[in-house]
């Protein structure tokens, strides 16, 4: 790895500040790290976040759950808030890559990285969550911008994120067994509004698939997938999978997570 400085800050205003003077921050270390030893990032400064309470804690605000940015895998997925409110979110987080990851990365983290094949960005995507920031609240929707792409500014820090809690929801993938990331990822998330549906995986960054979303809030059964047209042309296409068949992924996992999400 190249030369870098270490800061530890012990507040959100000195990270911010940190962050703001070039520093980058360090939440789990699992891509950011890794990046590093290949000499795919030379940061000058690492602003580790893992001693600012102000962005940890998971709560239960009425209909609102709330987690802290620095909240790891592991704490989701056994946190009891989560698994009583939003069991789906806690399946999800304890199925994040290995124990090593889940013990160490962080939600934060990977939504601040957005890599097209996370987990935690469909869940935010199809629950309409809302990403709070040092500096203001962002809808998911206006979030995810592209391939690691999002709307935070270089002096912006990820808090916490604040979902609303579903009716009822699950989250299946199919993952690629050499970096268990999704080779497709399927969250669906039914409320009083309608049926929200975000895929990952499959495309250049996580989406949300508006056929599979009428259909769902007409039906809110697997079988009312049957009859969606997946359009393969946006999707990837690589030695691990066609874009026809990351399509065929698609419809099979929204039947499979609509199945469990009704139990």
């Amino acid at each position: 790895m190249y030369a870098f400085t270490y800061e530890r800050p012990a507040s959100l205003a000195d990270a911010v500040k940190l962050a703001g003077a070039g520093g980058k921050p360090l939440a789990g270390g699992q891509t950011l790290l890794a990046s590093m030893k290949l000499r795919l990032s030379a940061p000058e400064q690492l602003v580790d976040l893992g001693a600012v309470k102000e962005l940890t804690g998971i709560r239960r605000e009425g209909d609102r759950l709330v987690i802290g940015a620095m909240s790891r895998h592991a704490e989701v997925a056994t946190h009891a808030d989560v698994k009583d409110a939003f069991p789906a979110l806690a399946w999800l987080a304890a199925h994040i890559g290995d124990r090593q990851v889940r013990a160490m990365g962080t939600i934060g983290g990977s939504l601040a990285n957005n890599d097209p094949a996370a987990c935690y960005p469909s869940a935010v995507l199809a629950t309409g969550a809302t990403v709070v920031t040092s500096k203001r609240e962002i809808a998911a929707d206006d979030f995810f911008q592209g391939l690691f792409a999002t709307a935070l500014d270089e002096d912006e820090l990820i808090t916490a994120v604040r979902f609303p809690v579903p009716r009822q929801a699950a989250y299946e993938k199919l993952i690629q067994r050499a970096s268990h990331f999704p080779l497709v990822g399927v969250f669906v998330a039914k409320y009083d509004s309608g049926v929200r549906v975000a895929v990952t995986g499959a495309g250049n960054g996580v989406f949300r698939h508006a056929g599979l979303e009428e259909a769902f809030t007409k039906s809110f059964t697997p079988q009312a997938a049957s009859g969606v047209k997946i359009d393969a042309a946006d999707l990837n296409s690589d030695l691990h999978g066609s874009a026809a068949y990351r399509a065929h992924l698609i419809g099979v996992l929204a039947q499979r997570a609509v199945a469990k999400a009704i139990g």
